[in-house]
């Protein structure tokens, strides 16, 4: 090869490693640049979870993420112990608290981003219970994960026609699932979505009862004090999400009911 010629060739491909090296640098430089929004959620499938790669997961993650983007700001996701959640929104640990949490009789405890869907909580049972009402849950022994809205339903006896034996409060949904899965207790309340998931994976013959405990609206939650700025935008993102159909593709992908979760139940015509 002429030494010119080879010289040149050596020249370029240089130049081309500079140019794709300047350009993901760059790209690096302005998104270390982005502000964060760090988002905080116990393992909760299928809205917040570590998927196989080590990676958080999940619908709220994918739409935290895509709202974001919009919002020219970077997710940065964080495990949290749910129980100890105010403490580490107080603290500043977390900006918000983002995963699958209802704004029911919350809506003055934070400043609420959402609803950006919805949900249903439910009770579920094994299947040789003989449990298929709620009239049946009385006297019975029921599982519940801390400071969720069926332990507060649960211990105040604010079903109707309701009083159960014992509330057993566990950490996680799959101290509640193997409570129900080895019989310690009756019946197990929470999101219909987490329970149809932990029921796909797992062992076992179980059923959802007739009913619905609670129709839940589900909201991202910043302290009382949060910048209002950030949360109205965050709101109106979510908002934008949902017409333009960018929620709705990413529930359809975890095979649950994209039309209650997006209107409640209620018709999306006008």
């Amino acid at each position: 090869m002429n030494i010119k010629l080879k010289n040149f060739t050596v020249f370029l491909l240089i130049s081309v490693i500079f140019l794709f090296s300047g350009c993901a640098e760059n790209k690096k430089s302005e998104n270390s640049e982005l502000p964060a929004l760090t988002i905080g959620s116990d393992i909760y499938p299928p809205y917040f979870y570590m998927d196989d790669s080590g990676n958080f997961a999940g619908i709220d993650v994918e739409i935290a993420v895509e709202a974001c983007k919009k919002l020219k700001m970077k997710p940065e996701f964080k495990q949290i112990t749910w129980q100890n959640k105010d403490s580490f929104l107080d603290d500043g640990s977390v900006d918000c608290l983002w995963g699958s949490f209802s704004m029911n009789g919350r809506e003055n405890d934070y400043t609420w981003a959402g609803p950006y869907l919805h949900s249903r909580q439910v009770v579920v049972v094994n299947s040789s219970s003989g449990i298929h009402t709620f009239a049946d849950l009385n006297g019975k022994n029921i599982a519940v994960q801390n400071a969720s809205k069926p332990e507060k339903l649960f211990l105040t006896d604010s079903v109707d026609g309701v009083c159960v034996n014992k509330v057993y409060s566990f950490p996680s949904m799959t101290n509640v699932f193997a409570a129900l899965k080895k019989g310690y207790v009756d019946a197990a309340a929470g999101h219909e979505t987490a329970f149809r998931d932990y029921m796909k994976d797992i062992n076992g013959d179980f059923h959802i009862i007739d009913g619905v405990l609670l129709a839940s609206e589900l909201g991202v939650a910043f302290k009382k004090d949060a910048d209002n700025k950030t949360v109205g935008e965050l709101s109106a993102v979510l908002d934008e999400m949902r017409c333009d159909g960018t929620i709705k593709s990413i529930i359809e992908k975890y095979d649950i009911d994209a039309d209650y979760a997006l209107n409640g139940g209620l018709s999306s015509e006008k």
